[in-house]
This record gives structure tokens, C-alpha cells and sequence, in this order.
């Protein structure tokens, strides 16, 4: 029975307790009162218990406040910063598949209060395969910032033609949203409530972030009903069909998602058509651009079209030399 019962107090140290909360003998009683069948257990009793587990190399600390009312914290063998960024790079792992990914997590879950877990789900997933330590603090600062309901501000990083980076003090009092991962970065989705839109920042670009004034209710995310394939909020949606080069199958399905629909070319066996909805933007143009003569926009006409204009756009630069062309 003194075996269970330490067995129980040293679940509910793990569970209850992180860096920033304890719990007091008569939070361990309430939590053996619900959780277990042991029964009504003393003050004594707890104390020489957790006494055991310190003897046993378990690293308990017990902090008195002012009242001297005692807060028993399990010291963990990882940091919650250092356990967000090993879930962050799993999550990120390309040699994983997804449910090698979800049963690694949730083992290193167990090593995390309940509290913390709430916090790693509720978070963005992902990590690029090396991540400095600074941009690591951001990350927990900003998500610091996000728990606690405030604003934020920051300074933000632009290269000059010195290839310097400069800084742009100032006071954006902005909502910040969610972190998100994107083509090996992490990014700040933040509402701006005096333009009412959303704002995209690269994290590695920000310094001296702080915490402003304290907001009610965090706006909420448009849904995509399609593929976006930028970092950016698409102008709208539309269904798009493409004549693609069969070798970029994988290609597209990683970009496009699983949801496209996919079928032979009739015509041409070296080609697939591929029918998607997915966001509108100058980043979708720019998307079919970079696959050159491997991608033809079939319909609609006017996406067609669009898609002609930003062509010509670029081959205007390109006549003023060879006016042949």
C-alpha cells in the first residue's frame, strides 16, 4: 500500500507540477482523493513520502512562501523550452511517417505536466532541422505572450545593401495569433485591429519582444478550403485545373494535399491533370512560375489569363534588350 501510494504522489508531481507551478500537501491529498483509492492520507504521511522519493534520487524542490506554506515542484530531466523544441524537430522530421511522429510525442507528453501538454497541442508543430538557441527563446517568449492574453511588440529585422540587418523600432500593440511553420521557418501570424487584417513576421526577424496591454478575445483564423501555398492569407479561392509533367506527381501531392484530384493525361501519358481548390494570389502565380514548361494552367480562363499577364509583366523587363522576343 506505502508503495502505490508514493507511486501516486510521484504521478501527481509529474502531472501538476512544471517550472512555474507547485503544489501544496493539500493539492497531493485532493489529487489521491480523485484520483486513487488510497484512502484519507495525512500531511505527515505525504511529507515523509516525498522525503522517500527524495532519497531515491527523484530532485523534489519545496519552496515556502511568505505564509510558509509549502510548494513541491519535480525538477524534470528536460526544460518545457527544451521539450517544445525536440517535439517541434520531431514534428518536422521528413523520414517519419505520422503516426511514428504521434507515438514519439506522446511518449515525451508523459514527461510533461498537464498543463504543458495543453500548451504543446494548442502550439504550432514543426521545426526546422537546426534551430538557434535565441530563436528558441523567442518562440517562448511569443508563446508566453499568446497564453497570457496580450498584445504584442516588437522590433523587426530588414537587410540593407550592405547586407546588414536593420531594426525598426516600434510600438505595433498587435494580437498575436498563432506560430506557424512554414518551408523551414517559423512565422507570427498577428491581427493588427487598426488595419483589421492579418500580419505574417518571420520570428528569426524579430528582437525585443514584449508584452502589451491585455486583450479579451484572440480573433479567430480563416479556414482554407483549398491549398495556399504561401506563407500568405490568399486574396480567395478558386477551382483550378493544371496540366502537369507526371514526374512532379510527389511534388504536387505534398503541396496540394491528398484532397486533389488527380487523373491521366488522355492525350499525353508524360502528364497528369490535376483539379484543386486552392487560394488565389500573387504567390500562386509565382507558384506555376517556378515549374516553367513542366505546368500549364488549363482553366478557369481567367486564371488563365491572369496567370498571362504576370508573363508578360516579367518579359517587358526582358524586351527592352531583346525587343525580338
Amino acid at each position: 500500500m506505502d508503495n502505490e501510494r508514493i507511486l501516486h504522489i510521484y504521478k501527481c508531481l509529474c502531472r501538476c507540477t512544471d517550472e512555474k507551478n507547485g503544489v501544496t500537501v493539500r493539492d497531493i491529498q485532493n489529487y489521491l482523493s480523485m484520483n486513487t483509492n488510497t484512502g484519507e492520507v495525512s500531511d505527515l504521511t505525504i511529507r515523509r513520502d516525498i522525503a522517500r522519493l527524495q532519497t531515491a534520487g527523484y530532485d523534489i524542490k519545496c519552496v515556502h512562501t511568505s505564509h510558509n506554506k509549502a510548494y513541491y515542484y519535480l525538477v524534470k530531466l528536460f526544460t518545457f523550452n527544451e521539450m517544445r523544441f525536440i517535439v517541434h524537430s520531431i514534428s518536422a522530421n521528413r523520414t517519419l511517417s505520422d503516426n511514428e511522429k504521434k507515438n514519439l510525442i506522446e511518449k515525451f507528453k508523459g514527461m510533461c505536466s498537464d498543463r504543458e501538454v495543453t500548451r504543446l497541442i494548442s502550439e504550432s508543430s514543426g521545426s526546422r532541422q537546426f534551430m538557434e538557441w535565441d530563436l528558441v527563446n523567442k518562440l517562448d517568449t511569443i508563446y508566453d505572450i499568446i497564453e497570457e492574453k496580450n498584445k504584442i511588440n516588437f522590433d523587426y529585422g530588414k537587410f540593407n545593401i550592405k547586407k546588414e540587418m536593420v531594426y525598426y523600432h516600434k510600438d505595433r500593440e498587435m494580437i498575436p495569433v498563432k506560430v506557424i511553420l512554414y518551408s523551414a521557418r517559423y512565422y507570427l501570424k498577428c491581427f493588427d485591429m487598426e488595419s483589421e487584417t492579418f500580419k505574417t513576421y518571420r520570428i528569426d526577424r524579430m528582437k525585443n519582444i514584449r508584452a502589451g496591454s491585455r486583450y479579451s478575445k484572440a480573433p479567430t483564423l480563416p479556414e482554407y478550403k483549398g491549398a495556399v501555398l504561401d506563407m500568405f492569407q490568399p486574396e480567395y479561392f478558386e477551382m483550378v485545373r493544371l496540366r502537369v509533367k507526371r514526374f512532379l506527381m510527389d511534388d504536387m501531392i505534398e503541396w496540394l494535399g491528398i484532397d486533389a484530384g488527380i487523373r491521366d493525361d488522355m492525350e499525353d501519358e508524360n502528364y497528369i491533370i490535376i483539379n484543386v481548390n486552392v487560394g488565389i494570389s500573387k504567390g500562386f502565380y509565382k507558384w506555376v512560375m517556378k515549374y516553367g514548361d513542366n505546368m500549364e494552367i488549363v482553366a478557369p480562363d481567367y486564371i488563365r489569363d491572369n496567370f498571362i499577364a504576370e508573363l508578360q509583366k516579367v518579359m517587358k523587363i526582358y524586351r527592352k534588350n531583346f525587343p525580338d522576343i
